[in-house]
């Protein structure tokens, strides 16, 4: 599944700029990346601000690429409820699940600029924070099982996972 996500992303790029994907792909990885944990936040995608106009691109090509990716994301994530939707899951995938959705808290909480500039201008704290899931767990020195599903996810929460061939 995350590899048709990436997949898509990288069609929309492409459409748009050969170098966009591995440039935002990088970038996703850099800033969803959790140190003190040394694995990004999730599956990643793409990431990018502060563009600019240049021989590759113009202003309008640029404005059509955020509307495109923007677009897609129903498309995208509907794939991957429409394949999932139908599977069992036992109380272990729920206890990962929850485990994952620490890790994202970790990240909003400690790396994320948003909710670091939201908190620390006086923002609305519990509107900052409604972001955060209502449920997520920390397990002391969770272990996961060798060769699970839950392995191999961890196994590719890694800066730079080859998602796609072309990176």
């Amino acid at each position: 599944m995350a590899t048709d996500f990436h997949l898509g992303l990288k069609q929309i790029c492409d459409k748009y700029n050969p170098d966009f994907y591995s440039e935002f792909k990088a970038q996703a990885d850099d800033y969803f990346f959790i140190p003190h944990r040394n694995e990004t936040r999730g599956i990643g995608g793409v990431f990018f601000d502060h563009q600019v106009e240049n021989d590759k691109v113009s202003k309008m090509n640029l404005f059509d690429f955020c509307i495109d990716l923007g677009e897609s994301f129903p498309e995208l994530y509907g794939h991957q409820v429409e394949t999932n939707k139908s599977k069992t899951y036992s109380d272990e995938h729920i206890q990962w699940r929850n485990h994952r959705r620490g890790r994202y808290v970790e990240f909003n909480l400690v790396n994320d600029r948003g909710t670091k500039f939201g908190l620390l201008s006086g923002g609305r704290t519990e509107s900052i924070l409604m972001s955060l899931p209502p449920l997520a767990n920390w397990t002391y020195c969770h272990e996961i099982k060798p060769l699970s599903e839950e392995f191999e996810t961890q196994r590719k929460l890694v800066k730079a996972y080859p998602w796609v061939d072309s990176e």
